[in-house]
């Protein structure tokens, strides 16, 4: 196999992976950025994804810039 192809399957596996990986973590209540970001670089954490459990209560989300510079997060 040429190693384009090769290239191109893995972008295309990585693309894919991230996309169901944002609707499956708006379905089971997570942060979709961080999966998003995670299942492009690793495309079988859509594996792992699946099989956790819904998240109850509401949706967690990161603080803004602004609040972590005024708690001193970063």
């Amino acid at each position: 196999m040429d190693f384009i192809k090769l290239i191109v399957i893995w972008g295309l596996t990585a693309i894919s992976a991230a996309v169901l990986a944002g609707i499956l973590a708006g379905v089971k209540n997570r942060d979709y950025s961080f999966w998003i970001a995670w299942c492009f670089l690793v495309p079988p954490l859509v594996l792992f994804l699946l099989l956790l459990p819904r998240n109850q209560g509401a949706r967690p989300r990161r603080p803004s810039l602004d609040e972590s510079d005024r708690h001193g997060l970063l």
